[in-house]
């Protein structure tokens, strides 16, 4: 092994001159030295010791030639080189056993940023609301690297026009569309039985579908439109869908919330459907939209205590302030802020890196129960992490699916029932 002498570099990573990097089949980075013809494990400049993780980037194949050598061929740009492509992702060998979680990204990072170097081939993800915004850039970061991405959609023409852009810009990408109406449990019921008899695994569930500022509606199933779109749906959309996640683990569910769930709690003083759902007379669009968000928190948090040791984490995101999706449409005076302030806000692609980050990120298997922005984890209200409250809307949202109006002349095929001690889970045909 051999040092150097002086070296002019304006990077501390950045090699200086005759220095070569390379890494062993095995995932070890070594330098070489082309002046002196001697290698050494530690970096020339900083001394440190790196090595790569993980499988190559979507897209790249390592071959072996006839003399012996290791080289890669990335059947996307249609380029060979003998450069390991996962030197780019390097890290140093002391973090390699390290289930530290740290903030490797920010609020001004990008979904396709979070995914670099990732290959999620064989993975499979179900989006909802995926036709636009933050739900649209998730799904095609996702089917970008490799995984095949169902978006659930209740407006099918918008999701073909979305799916035909992925395509567009990646022929060879893995994406469908998928009808399921959050605001009539009878079709997410459909779709989570359309979804079950593909028989396919179900790695990533991502529930992102919202409404905001809606007038007072009652959906087909008799609920306060607001509370079963963001909430209702999702929840049963997600007993219908856990023999598959459980039987596809390691999984995971990705809530999308809001920092508006701050902003209000649920009383145990008062009827909890009532506050839920409550009567027009006393309906109020924002307060209905923090306590959907609120809900999202605390469904996160029930789902991790119920199923994080069925190999299935949950975590909740929020995606960022007064983002210019289309979740603003139903108000004008909304669509007039939302305009104002887009300047100052985060884009689609930087929307959903934190929910990407969630679905996919290594440092995260197995790790749930947490409230992300900007990737990194944060508390959430006190009133999100009441346990006592957790099981108290599971047994509220258990009783309002069983009362669902569009669900009445249904039996049987889908129905699931929760034990009240969590991690345990049984499933009834």
């Amino acid at each position: 092994m051999a040092s150097s002498g002086v070296i002019d570099t304006d990077s501390e990573d950045e090699l200086p001159s005759g220095w070569d990097e390379r890494v062993t089949l095995d995932g070890k980075v070594y330098y070489a030295n082309h002046h002196t013809r001697v290698t050494q494990w530690n970096h020339p400049v900083t001394g440190r010791r790196k090595v790569v993780m993980g499988e190559l980037p979507y897209g790249w194949e390592q071959k072996i030639n006839e003399e012996g050598q290791v080289y890669y061929i990335d059947h996307v740009s249609e380029k060979t080189t003998y450069t390991d492509p996962r030197l780019a992702f390097a890290v140093d060998a002391k973090q390699e056993n390290d289930k530290t979680v740290r903030q490797r990204f920010d609020g001004s990072s990008t979904a396709l940023h979070v995914l670099q170097g990732r290959d999620l081939s064989g993975k499979y993800a179900i989006v909802t609301g995926a036709n636009s915004g933050i739900g649209f850039e998730t799904a095609r970061s996702l089917a970008f690297h490799g995984a095949h991405v169902i978006m659930a959609c209740r407006d099918m023409k918008m999701a073909g026009k979305a799916a035909n852009a992925i395509k567009l810009e990646r022929p060879h990408a893995k994406v469908e569309t998928s009808y399921i109406d959050l605001a009539q449990l009878q079709s997410v019921q459909q779709f989570a039985l359309n979804y079950k008899s593909r028989n396919c695994p179900l790695h990533m569930l991502i529930l992102n579908a919202g409404v905001f500022s809606l007038p007072y509606t009652l959906t087909d199933d008799g609920y306060e439109a607001t509370f079963q779109v963001n909430y209702l749906g999702h929840f049963y959309l997600c007993q219908l869908l856990q023999e598959v996640l459980t039987r596809s683990a390691p999984a995971r569910i990705t809530v999308l919330s809001s920092e508006s769930h701050r902003f209000t709690f649920l009383s145990t003083d008062t009827s909890l459907a009532s506050q839920l759902s409550p009567p027009a007379d006393n309906y109020r669009a924002m307060l209905a939209y923090n306590r959907s968000k609120l809900c999202n928190v605390l469904l996160s948090n029930c789902l991790q205590r119920r199923l994080g040791a069925l190999g299935v984490s949950s975590n909740v995101v929020h995606p960022g302030n007064l983002m210019a999706t289309g979740i603003s449409r139903h108000w004008w005076p909304w669509r007039i802020l939302f305009t104002l302030v887009r300047p100052f806000t985060k884009s689609m692609q930087q929307g959903a890196a934190t929910t990407v980050f969630c679905a996919t990120a290594r440092e995260l298997e197995a790790v749930g129960g947490h409230y992300f922005i900007n990737c990194f984890s944060v508390q959430p209200s006190t009133a999100a992490e009441s346990p006592e409250m957790q099981d108290e809307l599971w047994a509220i949202s258990e009783q309002m699916v069983a009362n669902a109006t569009t669900l009445t002349e249904k039996t049987g095929d889908c129905r699931v029932n929760w034990r009240t001690d969590p991690g345990t889970v049984t499933h009834h045909a």
